[in-house]
């Protein structure tokens, strides 16, 4: 009996230590790393059988920053990021997505451009693409070929 007494008196430092771990938020998976999610995902039917955009929405619940590094999908090996500014298209290495806000590609400002295209989608057509972060997972989205004049309701 002496020794299970004993055994008990020398665990508790180590449940101590735990429940202050626990307490801190280490190792719990608290909500201090991005939370991202993808909406309003779309492209434009290309004009050019060479050259589309495609817009879409990354919001981020989490409480950390995180960045839009690449993009890839199997309609092209030359997918950038871009950014505009007036009516100056330039390219971007990446894009961030604010903790507790969101990253806006759309008709007008920041947008990808995929060059030299597999194929040229057709409307009802949804293309897979592979959304690369500077620390979350990647996330694969399906984007639907809309009309060229379509644009999304807010």
């Amino acid at each position: 009996m002496r020794k299970s007494a004993l055994a008990a008196v020398a665990a508790v430092p180590l449940l101590l230590a735990g429940a202050l771990v626990a307490i801190a938020g280490y190792g719990t998976g608290s909500s201090d790393k991005p939370e991202l999610s993808v909406s309003g995902a779309y492209m434009p039917r290309p004009a050019m059988d060479d050259m589309a955009a495609a817009y879409f929405t990354v919001k981020n619940d989490g409480d950390s920053t995180d960045q839009l590094t690449k993009v890839t999908t199997p309609l092209s090996r030359d997918v950038t990021l871009h950014t505009t500014d007036g009516s100056r298209m330039q390219h971007a290495e990446k894009l961030d997505v604010p903790a507790k806000g969101s990253l806006s590609l759309a008709h007008g400002g920041s947008h990808l451009m995929l060059g030299k295209l597999d194929h040229l989608p057709k409307v009802g057509e949804k293309i897979e693409f592979t959304l690369h972060f500077a620390t979350s997972a990647p996330v694969r989205i399906q984007v639907p070929v809309e009309d060229a004049s379509y644009r999304p309701k807010d």
